[in-house]
Formats: C-alpha cells, structure tokens, sequence
C-alpha cells in the first residue's frame, strides 16, 4: 500500500470548493476538511483546526472572492508555517479587490507557492501524489 500525504484544506466555506479538491484527488491524498467537522464553538473548532494542522504533510489554503475576511486563513497558515508545513496558497481575492491585496500580501511571504485560481492549485497538488 502507497503512502498517501495528509492535505488540511484551509479557507471559506460559501463555495464549498473543498468538495471539488476531495472529488478530484481523494484517490491521491487523504484530506482534513474543517467544513466537515460540524463544530461551532470558537475553541472546540480552533483545538480541532490546530490538531488537523500539525497532522497534516500539505496545508492548501484557498482566498476565495466570497470568502469575507481571511482571519482564520491567515492564523492557520501561520501555524503552518511555524510548523514548517509544505504551504500551498490560492489567492483569488488580491486579484478583484487591491485593498485586500495590500494587507493580506502578508501571506504570500511564508507560502510556497501562490496561484490565482482554483484549477491551478489543484493541478499543483496533484504533483505531490505518490
């Protein structure tokens, strides 16, 4: 049996574009998906959050246009990267808003690797199956 890397899906949840990352590589990767964990006090989710981070081999952060604000992309990805997860950043928001682009360029700094479209970031990801 081949070893399938760990993939905490990071960003909003009006889209649900997690469904479409799991539906085209649930055959490559094992996926920890926030959006599934049916949590809604702040501190069972943040635990919950935290513990899927540190699990994870790949922590694929997704800024969608509808996502409101970013806050807890931001504090994952920065737990990510302080546990020097491989960090993959999808930045479509920075595209259509430019003062939102100004504050969260933060985030590209300790990221990877940035895309500005969902359908690259999965086609990057495919390139860490096994």
């Amino acid at each position: 049996m081949s070893y399938k890397s760990k993939v905490f899906l990071s960003g909003g949840f009006k889209s649900n574009w997690q469904s479409k990352v799991i539906e085209e590589l649930s055959e490559q990767f094992t996926f920890f998906n926030p959006r599934e964990h049916n949590l809604e006090h702040s501190d069972f989710y943040t635990t919950w959050d935290i513990h899927f981070v540190k699990e994870c081999d790949i922590f694929f952060a997704y800024m969608e246009t509808t996502n409101p604000s970013g806050y807890g992309l931001a504090f994952e990805l920065g737990v990510a990267y302080s546990l020097n997860k491989t960090i993959i950043l999808v930045d479509e928001k920075s595209r259509e808003e430019k003062t939102f682009a100004k504050y969260f360029k933060i985030l590209h700094k300790p990221s990877g690797v940035i895309l500005d479209n969902l359908n690259d970031g999965i086609e990057y990801l495919k390139k860490f199956s096994f």
